[in-house]
This record gives structure tokens, sequence and C-alpha cells, in this order.
């Protein structure tokens, strides 16, 4: 007669192998998905996407909305917004009232899972020396931990009666804390009007639209040095349902030398 097995040894022997189960189960929390941008891969992809346009992107154009996958096909580098200036009042869909891009973030990190290679901008408007350097600032703290490859001061507005000098202080103050490469995005007229020098940046990129039929129609008239034309606001590129502002490097330029010198070489 065979002897009669006590439930509570079965229990005990399946508790036991359980246990070893969970103790040696596959931890997948210690292999993460790799999202560091590989530079081979990253300059292989953009030199064979060369004529293809830049996109800049901001919270203006929702995260929710873009198939990074498929809009990332048909640009050759993308210039993001991190910080919209510090004289916001109230949150609006694109800022934060500190002036943080709220989709920063999500632009960059999709962006550069795809080898698409990102500089970063940040909207020039402070009212004093002193706030200028704060923007620049939180500007550099939270665009750095993502490496790009240019810091770009967009500069628009008049806010201080000599924007040339807050225009420098946000400059030089980014340089100070490690920034290597600063350019500006200005108007050649707005430049001129108010005696902003470019000078001491190291590239600049300017917006001439002609018509801004969504197309490039024309070269700009003008004797400035620059190395980026924002030609339209219109563009339409198959990845997002709304418009785009659409960039080339600068026709009277070596394409793939100031590529090279705007993404490839942070």
């Amino acid at each position: 007669m065979r002897k009669k097995i006590h439930p509570a040894f079965v229990f005990t022997i399946l508790a036991v192998f359980i246990g070893i189960l969970i103790i040696n189960r596959p931890k997948f929390e210690e292999h993460p998905v790799k999202t560091k941008p590989n530079p081979v891969q990253v300059e292989n992809q953009a030199l064979h996407n060369l004529d293809k346009p830049i996109i800049d992107l901001s919270g203006w154009q929702r995260p929710s909305e873009i198939n990074y996958d498929i809009l990332s096909k048909n640009i050759s580098g993308a210039i993001v917004r991190v910080h919209s200036g510090n004289q916001i009042t109230t949150e609006n869909d694109a800022s934060y009232t500190n002036g943080t891009d709220k989709a920063y973030k999500s632009h960059i990190t999709e962006l550069q899972k795809r080898n698409i290679p990102v500089a970063v901008y940040a909207y020039v408007s402070a009212k004093n020396v002193q706030d200028m350097e704060k923007a620049a600032e939180a500007f550099y703290n939270a665009a750095s931990p993502y490496n790009p490859s240019y810091y770009w001061l967009d500069v628009e507005e008049k806010t201080m009666s000599d924007m040339n000098k807050g225009v420098e202080a946000f400059r030089s103050k980014l340089a100070a804390l490690g920034a290597k490469n600063i350019g500006i995005y200005i108007g050649v007229y707005f430049m001129q009007e108010h005696s902003v020098s470019t000078d001491n940046f190291t590239a600049v990129w300017i917006p001439t639209y002609g018509t801004d039929s969504g197309y490039f129609e024309s070269t700009p008239v003008t004797e400035l040095d620059y190395d980026l034309h924002q030609y339209t606001s219109k563009g339409r590129l198959v990845g997002f349902d709304h418009h785009l502002d659409l960039n080339m490097i600068s026709l009277k330029k070596n394409k793939e030398e100031t590529f090279r010198k705007l993404f490839l070489k942070p």
C-alpha cells in the first residue's frame, strides 16, 4: 500500500519551486532599449538625406500628431525649441510659465532614436542683462543632456533698449556654461534696425519666405554671410498633417561641409 503524501509537503515543494523561478527570472529592466544615437549611423543617414529639408519644431507641433518614423525619412536634420523666453505670463499649449517648451524632450528623444541629428534653440525675450543670463542658463541646463550639435538664439523681438547687449549677454553666458557651437536666428531687417551684431556667433540662420508658398522660391538678397535659410513657414511633409518651417543650407555654401558644421560636430 502506497504512503499517502501530506498536502502540506506538496505545498512546500511548489512554493520552493515558484520561489526559484522568481529569483531566476530574466531581469529585463537591466537591459533597457538603447536610445543614444550612434554617431556613424547618424552621419551616414544624414548625408544620404542631405537634399531633404531641415525642420524646426516646438511645442506647437504636438508629438501626438507626429509620425516620427515617417517624418524622419523625409528630413536631414532638426532644430528643436527648448526654451521659449521668460516673459510668458500664462501657461499655453506649447510652453510652461517658466519658459520651458512642453514638447522638447519628446521631440529630441524621438528624433535621436531614429538617428536624426538635432540642434536646439531658445527664443530670446528677456528685458535686461541679468534675465538674459538666467534664460541662457535655463536653456543650457535643459538642452545639454541631449548633446545637441548647435545652440541657436532666436532673436525676433526688441525687449531691451540695447538689444545687441542683451543678445551678447545671452550668448556669452551660454559659452561660459560650456556650449561650443552657438548660432543666431535673425531677420536681416531686424538685425540692421536694432544694430544686432552677428560677429561673435559661429553660424547665422535667416528667414526669407518670399510668398511663403510652402516651397523654396529664391535665394535671399543680402550681403550677410549666412549658413541656414528658413524658406517657408507653410511647408508640408509626410508624417505630420500641419504646416512646418522648412530650412535649407545656404546655396552660397558647400552643402556637405556646412551640414557637418551645423549638425555633425557636437
